[in-house]
């Protein structure tokens, strides 16, 4: 993936939060044989300041979705070498949308889930502004209901998720529900410490592992259900 340099002062389309939120900047990525444009927050830490303003903030409000991590760029960069048309794929915490949009680009269904409300909101302002069709549900792993209502996914996607302690048990028990023996799941991870616990695991549930090293630092994991 060719990344171009964030273009400044942009007016916020409607949809997406004020404050901090509202200064954006445009990155264009080169996917999919395609230019992908992606609006960010420009500062996340005058976001994340804003936050921490605020009266005990909760889990969700912390920031993570406002950067372009580059677990979400490698994935995106696997997901635009692979023939999606007529696929239905699912991204767990979908950030900015990048993945999501870059599936539903190759022709993909898909839908964005995030626990973050203005994640959820970047990523459907970003699908709107490459011209492609994404849905979009707030929720969170630990309450899946909207996303095991169109289980089985022939893809889900996720990067950079592996960030807390008691995420790994959660999601490991939330995978099987999402996919059966035909789909699969690829998570992208930029060597976090929770990685290893992930990956005992899924290998002690019996999923098929593939882990390839995507860029310098990600690894991506493709798994599938053991027969």
């Amino acid at each position: 993936a060719r990344m171009g340099g964030g273009r400044p002062g942009i007016d916020a389309p409607p949809g997406l939060p004020g404050g901090a939120a509202a200064d954006l900047v445009e990155e264009t990525l080169q996917l999919a044989g395609r230019e992908i444009r992606l609006l960010r927050p420009r500062d996340g830490d005058a976001l994340l300041d804003e936050v921490l303003a605020e009266d005990d903030p909760a889990d969700e409000r912390l920031p993570f979705w406002a950067e372009l991590w580059p677990s979400g760029v490698a994935l995106a960069a696997a997901v635009a070498r692979r023939p999606l048309a007529g696929c239905r794929v699912l991204e767990l915490g979908c950030g900015l949308g990048l993945a999501s949009v870059t599936a539903a680009a190759l022709g993909a269904w898909v839908l964005a889930a995030d626990r973050s409300p203005e994640a959820v909101a970047f990523t459907a302002v970003n699908a709107a502004r490459n011209a492609v069709e994404v849905r979009t549900v707030r929720c969170t792993f630990e309450r899946p209901t909207p996303l095991l209502a169109e289980a089985p996914w022939d893809l889900v996607l996720a990067a950079d998720v592996l960030y807390e302690p008691r995420t790994v048990p959660v999601i490991v028990d939330l995978l099987p529900r999402l996919v059966d023996a035909g789909g699969e799941v690829w998570l992208a991870d930029p060597g976090r410490p929770r990685e290893r616990d992930f990956l005992r695991a899924v290998d002690a549930a019996g999923w098929i592992r593939d882990s390839e090293t995507a860029t310098g630092t990600v690894t991506l994991h493709h798994l599938r259900r053991g027969r």
